[in-house]
């Protein structure tokens, strides 16, 4: 893929968490498999099918990461991080998972996560939301918010029951791999991405129908906040997510443009992982981005930065060359100096498609020439602190080189 729309993608994430006051937590890619059985669900398809797990040389059980929560309460537990604390923080980089390729689907991808620990209520999932909503205006992207709630566990448990009932009644109609759910981990056959399932699904009870009043007055609350932020979004009633985690609020942006498993942000409230991991309990709330996914939608992106200054030189000039760009440089500005000995026609030609405000050219050890500046052609020869000074009026920036 594209590194230059990857990195521009990356930069436009990047100023948009330090808009929102989240900041960078750097986790690894290998953890004890252990940490994923208790967190993510052992009864998931993560779990189950999806990890890469081996023995390492001691006989532990090691896997590479297939998400990244799990590993970022790992790490807050053992730093101290939520210990009367609240934190926002963000981290991306590879995961894996062992599942079959498809498009916007690979073994190895990429995420990006936002994590909001020690705030409780609906305000900060309103705010992690907007945050995602941002994230896909800016870029460009068209998609459906989707927005449901899982109640408290005890919620949770009563529509469970309600649940295994109704599919009881139709186990006839069940798949092969919705059967193993609904011996196992029933709310996950809601989950199910056969076509031939999903009349029996919408008949479903719908978990709303067992939320308690506190869970009603939470997500009614949250719809009031995104009313307010004027996020647009639809309540999904059987929107549950594939992790066992979560609790109340759950969200997933899904694209206009059809790709399979489409969901490109995902994310929800997960109040009992810290507690679940042996940390004190901590309210917790977050998403995760697929990086692949965003990159692919994306449609907007910002303009690249402007290259201020094109050195064209040969061998017999470059160390003053050098010596030039690094003052240049110490000025703030951004500057190539072609050191590949080509010819002046080929430096004149990637000097052009560089976009280069100003395009200079090493005459001697004592002269240079601005060959171009922006539509301006040919202003002639002259000594290298003249043409520090002239560079320094057209870029609108002091510039001076060092002894000169």
């Amino acid at each position: 893929m594209d590194a230059v729309r990857w990195g521009a993608v990356e930069d436009c994430l990047r100023a948009l968490m330090d808009a929102y006051g989240f900041r960078e937590i750097r986790l690894p890619i290998l953890e004890r498999t252990e940490l994923y059985a208790r967190a993510v669900g052992e009864v998931t398809d993560i779990v189950e099918k999806e990890m890469y797990t081996f023995a390492d040389r001691s006989g532990d059980s090691l896997s590479l990461r297939p998400e990244g929560t799990a590993g970022c309460v790992r790490a807050g537990i053992e730093g101290g991080l939520f210990h009367n604390q609240a934190q926002r923080l963000w981290y991306q980089g590879p995961m894996f998972r062992h599942e079959r390729p498809q498009k916007g689907r690979y073994r190895q991808f990429h995420q990006w996560g936002v994590e909001a620990y020690g705030m409780a209520g609906p305000a900060i999932e309103a705010e992690v939301i907007a945050l995602g909503a941002r994230v896909l205006a800016r870029l460009g992207v068209q998609a459906r918010l989707l927005v449901n709630s899982l109640g408290t566990p005890q919620c949770r448990e009563r529509y469970r029951e309600a649940l295994v009932h109704y599919l009881a009644v139709h186990r006839g109609r069940l798949d092969d791999d919705s059967l193993r759910r609904l011996e196992r981990n029933p709310l996950r056959v809601l989950d199910s991405k056969n076509p031939d399932m999903a009349a029996l699904l919408a008949e479903a009870p719908a978990i709303a129908d067992y939320w308690s009043a506190e869970s009603r007055s939470h997500f009614a609350a949250l719809e009031d906040h995104l009313a307010a932020l004027g996020v647009v979004f639809e309540v999904a009633p059987r929107l549950v997510r594939g992790l066992d985690y979560y609790t109340h609020t759950v969200f997933e942006w899904t694209p206009h443009e059809t790709l399979a498993q489409a969901t490109v942000i995902a994310g929800g409230r997960y109040d009992g992982l810290v507690s679940g991991l042996g940390g004190a309990p901590t309210p917790a709330v977050g998403f995760a981005i697929g990086m692949e996914r965003l990159v692919a939608l994306v449609t907007r992106l910002p303009a690249p930065p402007v290259l201020d200054v094109f050195i064209m030189t040969n061998a017999s000039f470059q160390q003053r060359a050098l010596v030039l760009a690094e003052g240049l440089r110490d000025a703030g500005l951004t500057v190539e100096t072609h050191l590949a000995g080509a010819s002046a026609k080929s430096q004149m030609k990637r000097a052009r498609d560089s976009g280069a405000r100003v395009i200079v050219e090493a005459q001697d050890e004592a002269r240079a020439a601005i060959v171009q500046a922006g539509a301006v052609k040919g202003e002639g020869v002259m000594t290298w602190a003249e043409a520090v000074a002239r560079i320094s009026q057209i870029v609108g920036a002091e510039a001076k080189i060092d002894g000169e």
